[in-house]
């Protein structure tokens, strides 16, 4: 018993010795490392985008009815067929419908989990993945863990695409170029006139488009969402990342789904079935029979008050806002007129010293550039926010 006890002591030391180093990310998330200094500090946090009111009460009954129905065991490897078949219906109910079949659509872990695979299906040691800085901490992980090199390319000073820049960035390596639409950090919304754009440059290419659109019923002050499946030749060409998540407000639930064409779907499966193979069956029914009640417009203006509280809230303070959120969660605040530091250190001071919290949009670049800008999350209860907005008039 000795013996082995030293051997396997000895084979363990050798195995962490081995462990490899896949990317370039952080081993700590900047939204877990902010969301940690809120708590020991006791922050408002306004960092994380989760939101913290209550999920709508008959999403929650529907998880016990569905264990009720044991529906307890594996789920089929795309999505449940009901749920598969109510989003063919929800999408195709949209202003702007999206038609698609319930064979190009897979149900997924998260929406990371569905940019991961998507990335993993497509890229091969070598090739390049066109990245619009800011973007989502996920991203440039998910593509140097599968063999891929990120290739970065800033949009303009208003988070809007550069597509001379896209242009330039195109080489022979290029495999995919990764769009956010609403964008995180920036709320910014591509539109109908942007997709045309971006199949300018990829047309003649093999190029493939991840477009992340976790945020896409949050489009404020009219705005219409446009897919990158909404165009009829990016469509074949893309993969697109939706989360329920986002879309419910139940970010716990992490569930998502990804359209894509026939062709990158059957590439995509392949892949998933031998990670996660399926999403819990129970959360799948909930969802789907949800979708049948769902008000998606009614859910746009809860969310667009609440930016709107928030920006009411925020307007005494001398914060600037170089334009209002277009969507999603998050609104960005330039604090010139409070400190020179950068914007990590503000940050971190803002949370330590006045005890509201938010995100350094330098987090959202390769380089950690400093940019002069934070992020806070507005998907909050009115009383958040309040309490964030008193402590802030009291102090600065």
């Amino acid at each position: 018993m000795k013996h082995w006890f030293k051997k396997n002591v000895h084979l363990k030391k050798h195995a962490d010795m081995r462990t490899a180093r896949r990317h370039s990310g952080k081993d700590l998330t900047i939204f877990s490392e902010m969301t940690a200094l809120a708590i020991k500090h006791q922050a408002v946090n306004l960092s994380q985008g989760f939101p913290d009111f209550a999920i709508d009460n008959r999403l929650k009954k529907l998880l016990p009815e569905a264990t009720d129905k044991d529906l307890n065991q594996y789920a089929p490897l795309a999505g449940s067929p009901l749920l598969l078949d109510n989003l063919v219906t929800f999408n195709a109910q949209r202003k702007n419908p999206i038609v698609i079949s319930t064979d190009e659509i897979v149900v997924t872990p998260g929406a990371s989990y569905g940019i991961y695979c998507a990335l993993a299906a497509i890229l091969t040691p070598g090739d390049e993945v066109i990245v619009l800085e800011p973007s989502y901490d996920s991203y440039v992980p998910a593509i140097e863990v599968n063999g891929g090199t990120p290739v970065f390319v800033s949009l303009d000073g208003d988070f809007r695409p550069d597509f001379a820049k896209i242009r330039a960035a195109v080489s022979e390596k290029t495999r995919a170029i990764i769009v956010n639409t609403p964008h995180n950090p920036s709320g910014t919304v591509w539109t109908a006139a942007y997709w045309d754009l971006l199949w300018d440059i990829v047309k003649d290419t093999e190029i493939i488009v991840i477009s992340d659109e976790v945020y896409d019923l949050l489009c404020y002050d009219g705005r219409q969402f446009t897919s990158a499946f909404h165009h009829p030749k990016l469509r074949e060409r893309t993969y697109a990342v939706f989360s329920f998540g986002k879309m419910f407000h139940a970010t716990g639930w992490k569930v998502g789904y990804v359209l894509a064409s026939e062709e990158l779907t059957l590439a995509f499966k392949r892949v998933h079935q031998y990670l996660s193979f399926c999403v819990n069956a129970p959360a799948q029914y909930a969802l789907a029979k949800y979708l049948e009640v769902f008000d998606a417009e009614a859910n746009t203006r809860l969310l667009q008050e609440k930016r709107d509280f928030f920006l009411s809230e925020f307007s005494g303070l001398p914060f600037t806002v170089s334009a209002k959120a277009e969507g999603g969660y998050f609104q960005t605040l330039g604090y010139e007129s409070i400190s020179d530091l950068n914007d990590e250190d503000f940050a971190v001071w803002l949370t330590t010293e006045k005890k509201v919290c938010s995100i350094p949009v330098s987090a959202f670049y390769h380089d950690q550039h400093n940019t002069g800008k934070v992020r806070f999350c507005f998907a909050k209860k009115e009383e958040t926010m309040l309490e964030a907005a008193r402590l802030l008039k009291n102090s600065l």
